[in-house]
């Protein structure tokens, strides 16, 4: 991304506003919330990915002669304004939850605090970038529990939606664990591994099956994964491989990542039957691999049926997330700086749908810990300067269904402040970690969720409540639209 100039990826509205803003001399620090109102997949929480990024985008954002001339030809921008976007760059603050981390509806996954053009400006790219990862990081840590601990390879880059899609989509694929992509330069871009074995096509393009796996041997004896499914499986592709293998042994050949793939069938049935095949030639370490159109639901299928598959392949159904092809994140005005009193005034979006009321103010997010088993309690959205001590006892309760409450006794919990703070008055403070290294930190926070919300079918939710304070707010709020309403 740094290659690019990606300013003008924006909808043009944002540039209108902008041009808006500048002519009627309106340009208040305000808080802008990225956030989230659904789990996407039916999942119990959403994994956060994409920040690198969006640190990628705000760094290298300015506008290029050749930008304003293009937008000097469209002839609804003013040569004032133009003027003013020529020394454009970004000067506010962004706060963000870590790449990896768990999240859930409502909370804010980033936050701008800027110049009102500024934070305006950013959206569409923000919500681009952080949508399309969290996605499919999402969708990935699905198919990666669904495996119990089985290896999943993210290879879906043929059927990505376009070349951005299948090389961020195998970035986000990799931090929710997979254990490497088919996608060469994103293994190169982002240094994580690469692995793949062959094509049908190689098989049908040597006299027979034999020779085709016989010379594959050769090139690559320490990655000898073996695709037998071409003709036969059970009756040609895997004693043909065995036959392999027992001649590399007899060579002296020591076998390592060695194994057989199945991309058809029955998978449950021809992988029991392979596995004794192998088993009964001394190949009881021998890998089987399998692909085929495979998700979640399916390999949680195989799985159950005792299927003797240790490897998954999985591409079309995880790099789209095919049943669930949008993440739903929004970006909304939450708060605008008063200058008089330099306090924040919160702002409100009212809806008839109550999901799309927005939550007011400059906020943060604390995390509540059971101290004893690490395990999330419930996340606490507060306003920024307010403080809570873990050795005291905890009301929290539902920001909706408000009878229902919880009392969470002091000292039996940790707190944790998610949002960390990325950039500030323009310049980038936060170090995004390699790529691997959030893969374990994101296996380490799937861990922090109890079974129930890991579930692939009706999971548990995870509360997300609001603090005494914050409701107090949203709920005069609320009053003060109604009170106005029933006087106009």
């Amino acid at each position: 991304m740094s290659t690019r100039n990606l300013t003008l990826m924006t909808d043009l509205y944002e540039l209108t506003m902008m041009q808006g803003y500048f002519e009627t001399n309106s340009n208040e620090i305000v808080v802008f919330d990225a956030f989230y109102r659904k789990n996407p997949c039916g999942n119990g929480y959403a994994i956060a990915a994409g920040l690198d990024q969006v640190m990628e985008y705000i760094e290298n954002l300015h506008f290029s002669t050749e930008d304003i001339a293009y937008l000097r030809s469209l002839g609804i921008f003013h040569e004032p304004f133009l003027d003013y976007l020529k020394d454009f760059h970004f000067e506010g603050d962004i706060y963000a939850i870590p790449e990896g981390s768990v999240m859930f509806p409502h909370e804010p996954m980033l936050k701008v605090i800027a110049p009102v053009m500024q934070a305006q400006l950013v959206e569409t790219a923000i919500l681009t970038i952080l949508n399309h990862q969290s996605l499919i990081a999402t969708k990935s840590a699905r198919v990666v529990h669904a495996a119990r601990g089985d290896g999943i390879m993210e290879f879906g880059l043929r059927r990505a939606q376009g070349a951005d899609a299948g090389i961020y989509g195998a970035r986000a694929a990799m931090i929710a664990g997979c254990i490497g992509t088919s996608n060469v330069l994103a293994g190169q871009m982002f240094d994580v591994p690469v692995k793949g074995t062959h094509a049908h096509s190689w098989i049908m393009s040597f006299p027979d099956e034999y020779t085709a796996f016989k010379k594959y041997s050769q090139l690559y004896p320490n990655a000898c994964l073996l695709l037998v499914d071409t003709y036969d499986t059970l009756r040609s592709g895997v004693p043909n491989a065995i036959r392999v293998f027992r001649e590399m042994r007899e060579a002296g050949q020591e076998l390592k990542g060695y194994g057989i793939r199945l991309d058809s069938g029955d998978l449950a049935y021809m992988s029991k039957k392979a596995r004794k095949m192998l088993d009964d030639a001394g190949f009881e370490d021998a890998i089987i691999s399998a692909s085929s159109d495979l998700d979640e639901y399916l390999i949680d299928s195989l799985k159950t049926q005792g299927a003797a598959i240790t490897s998954w392949g999985v591409g079309t159904n995880m790099i789209t997330s095919k049943d669930c092809p949008a993440f739903g994140g929004v970006y909304k005005l939450a708060a605008v700086l008063d200058k008089k009193s330099g306090e924040f005034i919160p702002k409100i979006k009212l809806s008839e749908n109550t999901d799309k009321i927005t939550t007011p103010g400059n906020k943060k997010i604390l995390r509540i810990y059971d101290k004893e088993s690490g395990k999330i309690r419930a996340d606490l959205i507060c306003l920024a300067d307010e403080e809570f001590d873990p050795g005291k006892d905890l009301v929290i309760f539902d920001p909706i269904e408000t009878w229902k409450k919880t009392k969470i006794k002091g000292g039996s919990y940790t707190l944790r402040d998610l949002l960390v703070p990325v950039f500030r008055k323009g310049r980038c403070v936060y170090t995004s970690p390699k790529v691997m290294e959030i893969r374990d930190y994101c296996t380490r926070e799937k861990n922090t969720l109890w079974p129930e919300s890991l579930r692939l079918t009706n999971p548990h939710d995870v509360y997300v409540d609001l603090s005494d304070k914050l409701f107090a707010i949203k709920s005069e709020l609320l009053e003060q639209m109604g009170r106005a309403a029933l006087q106009n």
